[in-house]
């Protein structure tokens, strides 16, 4: 994946140190004979099944963040309609020692055009599945993920992966 410039220039001062980055997941819906798809794509890193993500550049809106993802990624114009779940997501070490701790803003979104293809590079592949075929994500995080976007509460779930619950229990939600 490519690493943003302004993340490269950061890395210079402080090496492998932990960097609290904000990034967004674009689970994009779309409805089509009374049947709701979302979009999944195959990252070209790890080869995970995983809804449309990326980092939050400095300055920009993350529902911009969001939009800008689906189009560089999988070339699809999307509405962002409501957030999901913040969450923070364990620290992650990068191959090359690099340390992350990134703050997860889920979107809820609407397709509005274009056919999904990989676009830049960062996907091998993407495609429409039915929300009861999930079962090969990257990971149950993902899984939450688009579950609580799916849900039609209008709540924002807040906390851990631990913590939040489809089900109405455990992390707390504000309307």
């Amino acid at each position: 994946m490519p690493t943003p410039e302004y993340v490269l220039k950061l890395r210079e001062h402080i090496g492998h140190d932990p960097l609290v980055l904000i990034g967004v997941t674009a689970v994009i819906l779309r409805e089509d004979a009374n049947e709701v798809r979302v979009l999944l794509g195959r990252r070209s890193d790890n080869g995970a099944l995983a809804p449309i993500t990326g980092i939050v550049d400095p300055g920009e809106e993350p529902a911009t963040a969001a939009r800008r993802e689906a189009l560089e990624e999988a070339g699809v114009d999307i509405e962002v309609e409501r957030l999901a779940w913040v969450h923070q997501l364990p620290r992650r070490t990068h191959v090359n020692g690099d340390q992350v701790d990134y703050l997860d803003l889920t979107f809820r979104c609407r397709w509005r055009s274009g056919d999904p293809v990989p676009s830049d590079g960062e996907l091998t592949e993407v495609m429409w599945r039915r929300l009861d075929d999930l079962d090969d994500l990257g990971s149950d995080d993902l899984r939450k993920r688009i579950e609580l976007a799916v849900s039609g509460t209008g709540a924002t779930a807040f906390g851990g992966a631990e913590s939040a619950s489809v089900e109405g229990g455990g992390g707390r939600e504000v309307e």
